[in-house]
């Protein structure tokens, strides 16, 4: 049983999204929540988020609706404490509500290097049952370091959301 799911995902500017009245998040949106229900449903208790922008934002947002029926809690490891302190002021107030859940903690005080990520990733797989994980692997970024650490652990399993998984609800559920 799933009871610890890490989310993590393609940032905003990663997807050409660059407002949140984006046809393109009433997609995403209802995969998401295809997805939490779910999880919900065979007992998920946490969702484990790094404070990004982009998927873990809109999954955040989507998670708030059951925070409370579903007794859902919501974490942010961040992996420093200056996460986002150069963030414009839109993007601030999503930070705050990365920083508005049941548990909040950093990783690390600042940035000394790139082994810090890779530590901070292997922490997130090894403190979480299983990863819902918005990504396609032909349309790589820096977020294929976290999934190909995911894919080293043979019994950690990864929902991956994908391009075709998107084009599929939209045509099925959104198509005029």
């Amino acid at each position: 049983m799933i009871k610890s799911l890490l989310v993590a995902g393609y940032s905003a500017f990663d997807l050409g999204i660059f407002n949140d009245k984006d046809p393109k998040l009433e997609v995403i949106k209802k995969a998401i929540d295809t997805r939490l229900e779910r999880y919900l449903n065979d007992g998920l208790e946490w969702l484990i988020f790094g404070g990004n922008l982009g998927f873990e934002f809109w999954t955040l947002q989507e998670a708030q609706k059951y925070r409370k029926d579903k007794q859902l809690k919501l974490s942010t490891i961040f992996p420093f404490k200056t996460h986002g302190q150069n963030w414009n002021e839109a993007n601030q107030a999503k930070l705050q509500a990365f920083k508005q859940v049941d548990f909040v903690k950093y990783s690390f005080d600042d940035y000394a290097g790139p082994g810090q990520f890779r530590a901070y990733d292997q922490f997130l797989i090894e403190n979480t049952d299983a990863a819902l994980v918005l990504y396609d692997s032909e349309n790589e970024t820096k977020l294929h370091y976290l999934v190909d650490m995911m894919a080293q652990w043979p019994d950690y399993p990864v929902d991956f959301i994908d391009f075709d998984d998107l084009q599929n609800i939209a045509e099925n559920d959104f198509a005029e």
